[in-house]
């Protein structure tokens, strides 16, 4: 009997153009990513396709746009969008020429669009014979050469003179895969033993105790006790949340903590790991709360989770709270490497936007602060309006504050009253902090 299903290299091809189309169209992001269009031996090479066309998209469009004779009309997205996987294939990925070029031709006829086959043959088959000439002529433009719109490169340039091209170099290499060991089964050393004994060698983290970074990346469930909660996926940047507000908690049994905009709840589940604590996790996204809640199950932690705003008042029971995490929603611009996308979807008059709803953020939460409590400001951002800008425009207006930031830890550098890390090809994220302390009732 004749097989006539496609074959498994023009449906993962096909698949990952229609995941892109809502990304290169600026309607969606890939945390919509719908890996179930193809088996499960497909999935790795689906994902390396849609993150990789997102990470060198500038790039891969300019080509594109030497390659055609015409551009494609808005209706046909999806070729646009496969015509990039091409390029990315020829250009970024060990995948044999002929297939490159012939499974993503023939993925046309899987989206309907058969016509679009020669088109993408004729391009991708001139990319082979003109590839050099080609990246020469359009890396003359330093937003394709170093792959990032025109806007986040002056606001890098801007905000970071001597480290902007570092950090569009490190933007576009994908992070490494960093786990957070839960105290509560062991430390790290016992941990890393465990890693070796499966082959999955990792470091110790230089500045987060609960840190090990995998030599190579792996899928969750091969992390031994990882369906136990014995361990957890988490950026090292990001774990400094709970070293930060260690003195203000360690001493403090069953103290009072709001973490506030919670999801997707790696912050959360870490403070509960270290703390004895009564946390309370606010999140106004309830998809995302969801994981929250996911995520602490595996861990077998407990906390007060709401539905809510922070920035509102309607959820507050008027007790205030001993501490405050406000990991306010931010660019990303920090975590580019991990959210590529971020480079086709965000835009320059959304950080004005973004710097408006962290200061009413910081306002609505001040209020929620005990006398005496502490308040840790983060983004995973590396731009000075939502951070050091942000935090001396607070302190400008809120007369009870005490900056607690550390000036003598070995992580970051400073930034006004905080502490800004910037990412790192083979280290963390690029994050924010600042720790500020309410200053204690009058006696």
């Amino acid at each position: 009997m004749n097989d006539r299903r496609p074959p498994n290299g023009q449906e993962v091809r096909a698949a990952a153009a229609r995941n892109l189309v809502p990304v290169i169209t600026a309607k969606g992001s890939l945390a919509t990513l719908d890996e179930g269009q193809v088996g499960s031996r497909d999935r790795g090479l689906l994902r390396e396709l849609c993150y990789g066309v997102c990470r060198t998209q500038p790039r891969l469009e300019a080509l594109a746009a030497r390659l055609l004779k015409h551009p494609f009309k808005r209706r046909d997205a999806d070729i646009q969008a496969l015509l990039l996987v091409g390029i990315y294939q020829l250009l970024y990925l060990r995948v044999p020429a002929h297939a490159a070029v012939g499974e993503t031709a023939g993925a046309a006829r899987l989206l309907g669009k058969e016509w679009a086959t020669r088109v993408l043959n004729g391009c991708l088959r001139r990319l082979q014979r003109e590839a050099p000439a080609l990246q020469a002529e359009v890396d003359k433009d330093p937003c394709v050469a170093l792959m990032h719109p025109a806007w986040l490169l002056k606001a890098l340039r801007q905000a970071w003179p001597e480290d902007w091209r570092a950090i569009a170099a490190a933007n576009n290499v994908a992070g490494p895969m960093t786990l957070r060991i839960n105290r509560r089964h062991g430390d790290r050393e016992a941990y890393m033993e465990r890693l070796y004994e499966v082959h999955q060698p990792a470091r110790l983290c230089l500045h987060s105790p609960d840190g090990l970074t995998l030599e190579t990346p792996c899928d969750v469930y091969q992390l031994p006790g990882f369906a136990e909660g014995h361990v957890s996926v988490q950026d090292e940047a990001a774990q400094l949340a709970a070293e930060l507000l260690g003195p203000v908690l360690a001493p403090r049994p069953g103290a009072r903590v709001l973490d506030a905009c919670c999801a997707p709840g790696g912050k959360t589940a870490h403070l509960l790991e270290v703390f004895d604590l009564a946390l309370t996790g606010i999140d106004s996204d309830a998809k995302r709360l969801s994981r929250v809640e996911s995520t602490l199950e595996r861990l077998n932690l407990e906390a007060t989770l709401l539905h809510a705003d922070a920035a509102e008042d309607a959820w507050w029971d008027g007790t205030p709270f001993d501490a405050i995490l406000l990991d306010a929603p931010c660019s990303g611009s920090g975590v580019i490497r991990r959210h590529p996308d971020i480079k086709a979807l965000r835009r320059a008059e959304d950080i004005p936007q973004l710097a408006r709803l962290q200061a009413r953020l910081l306002d609505a939460l001040w209020a929620k602060l005990a006398p005496g409590g502490t308040l840790l400001y983060a983004t995973c951002s590396v731009l000075p309006e939502e951070n050091a800008d942000q935090i001396r425009a607070f302190l400008a207006r809120t007369p009870d504050v005490e900056v607690t930031t550390p000036a003598d830890v070995a992580w970051g550098r400073p930034a006004g009253a905080g502490r800004q890390l910037l990412p790192e090809v083979e280290s963390h994220d690029g994050f924010f902090y600042a720790r500020l302390r309410k200053a204690p009732a009058a006696t």
